[in-house]
């Protein structure tokens, strides 16, 4: 007796379809044997007793014979708890406990206790993105995942409790009954206000990193803050994600698939409707940041998509953690090869990092003294390599402070007020970038923010007037500056400018955005 159900595995954030096809021997035997095919790994093998334990339990005797379950297609290797519920209902079809025969406009997934009871499984939203690809009009899911997938429009959404729940579902569709499926309109999400546990009206004086923060989020510049421990760099990076643009739907959808397949996505909520922000400890392991496993999962760098990732201490991540970082600030991606697939994870973020100028983190302060030597500041210093310093558009001083400062009853400028203006800049960008000539829009299309400008954008967006080329030309020459140092000096400035209103990129602008290149101007000589 042969009967089929469908499932879905999740490969990187993308899910691919499986039948589940059941085979018993009519023969009786005296003890039954179950046997899985089809490359499944260890958690797939364990299910034959899951699902044995969760049939009985639900009520349903099944007599002992040789049952055989084909994973297909076969050259997938598929992992994970999620296969349990079509195992289960695929066996009590062929045994004759269902009265519908054809599940193909079906797909089921769920881990299954040893009670009956459906559990929640990673990636319900890629897989719900996968069944309307296919046609498939049906998804049972567990309770838990139901608010992810129904994010999904076009697809039923059945959130399920336990086997038998399943069980009478399927039944009831098959007479011509079927429940309705779960309501859930995720935009209304989106449009309810922004509400943030940090905002910049808690920050006392540091009016030039405030000023820095704005630049970077208005065109999505990596931004690295330098000072003592104490300054407030901390502080300031925990209040950057309040002045970012709020998530369009899209962002969202795809945000939460990678929420989602890293199994971090909150149940309740069922989109991402904030931008990440993420800051792991420096104790943290490269496939951490970058992801890994047999089969790849997301890391740090992917939770971070569409959001920030804030690197706090940064000498203190090894350097061969920090090295990893440099394909994804270069490419917005992060591909992952292993002996059985190679995956890649979307990873446009942010960056902002926070480091001591020394060991003692007192080097250039003025209230106490720097006790480190000269080779103990460059070891430290060094272990931040050149290829990933060159990455960050901004990266300024955060001094200690003052006691007037920190003290001062005046009110301080809030997040509200910021963002309005970093969201008057983006509309600018955005518009320059729709209108952009059609020898310039292929390159340009996929460019979102100024610090995504390539060779020829700058050349185009950021033509300079002659008292402005004048004193960038005398900052090469007396700073040194390297030609990617000027190609990031005219992003921040053309970015500048957009927070200014001016569609040219003017003298002050210029000025400003040399003032934001610290480690240029020989920090630590």
């Amino acid at each position: 007796m042969l009967f089929k159900a469908r499932s879905a595995a999740v490969y990187g954030i993308d899910a691919h379809l499986i039948d589940v096809e059941i085979d018993f021997s009519q023969i009786k035997i005296d003890k039954e044997t179950f046997s899985t095919v089809g490359l499944p790994d260890a958690a797939v093998r364990e299910s034959r007793d899951r699902v044995r334990s969760a049939i009985k339990n639900s009520g349903f005797e099944i007599p002992p014979t040789r049952i055989t379950i084909n994973l297909a297609p076969a050259d997938l290797k598929k992992e994970g708890s999620g296969f349990d519920l079509p195992i289960a209902i695929g066996i009590l079809g062929a045994y004759g406990a269902l009265t519908i025969k054809d599940l193909s406009d079906f797909l089921l997934v769920g881990e299954l206790g040893l009670d009956g009871t459906v559990r929640a499984v990673p990636g319900a939203l890629p897989i719900a993105v996968a069944a309307r690809a296919n046609g498939i009009r049906h998804l049972v899911v567990p309770a838990k995942n139901a608010r992810e997938a129904a994010v999904v429009e076009g697809v039923n959404v059945y959130p399920v409790h336990s086997l038998l729940e399943v069980r009478e579902l399927l039944n009831a569709t098959a007479s011509g009954t079927p429940p309705l499926p779960m309501a859930f309109q995720p935009g209304a999400l989106l449009e309810e206000t922004q509400h943030f546990a940090f905002d910049f009206k808690d920050v006392r004086g540091q009016h030039v990193a405030k000023r820095a923060l704005e630049v970077a989020a208005a065109g999505g510049h990596n931004i690295l803050m330098i000072g003592p421990p104490g300054s407030g760099k901390t502080m300031l990076a925990k209040r950057l994600p309040s002045i970012l643009t709020p998530l369009k739907f899209e962002e969202a959808l795809e945000t939460t698939k990678i929420h989602s397949v890293a199994g971090v996505l909150d149940a309740e909520q069922g989109l991402v409707t904030q931008r990440p922000f993420r800051s792991p400890h420096h104790t943290i392991s490269d496939a951490g940041l970058i992801g890994g496993g047999i089969v790849p999962r997301p890391g740090e760098v992917s939770l971070s998509h569409n959001g920030l990732l804030f690197l706090d201490e940064l000498p203190e991540f090894p350097r061969n953690v920090l090295e990893v970082l440099r394909q994804p600030l270069e490419d917005g991606t992060v591909t992952i090869a292993r002996a059985s697939m190679s995956l890649s994870f979307p990873a446009r973020f942010m960056l902002a990092a926070a480091m001591n100028p020394c060991p003692c983190g007192y080097f250039n302060d003025k209230r106490r003294e720097c006790m480190c030597t000269p080779p103990m500041i460059q070891r430290y210093v060094s272990k931040v390599s050149g290829p990933l310093l060159d990455r960050i558009d901004i990266h300024i001083e955060v001094p200690a402070v003052e006691y007037k400062e920190l003290r001062g009853g005046a009110a301080t400028e809030g997040s509200a007020e910021i963002r309005e203006r970093v969201l008057s800049a983006r509309r600018r960008q955005h518009d320059r970038f729709s209108a952009a000539k059609p020898a310039a829009r292929t390159a340009a299309r996929q460019i979102y923010s100024n610090s995504q400008m390539l060779t020829q954008q700058i050349r185009t967006f950021c033509a300079l007037q002659p008292d402005a080329e004048r004193l960038l030309e005398r900052a090469m020459q007396q700073q040194g500056l390297s030609a990617r140092a000027h190609d990031r000096i005219l992003k921040v400035a053309r970015t500048i400018a957009d927070l200014a209103g001016s569609e040219l990129v003017l003298t002050p602008h210029i000025a400003e955005a040399i003032q934001y290149r610290t480690l240029d101007r020989s920090y630590w000589s």
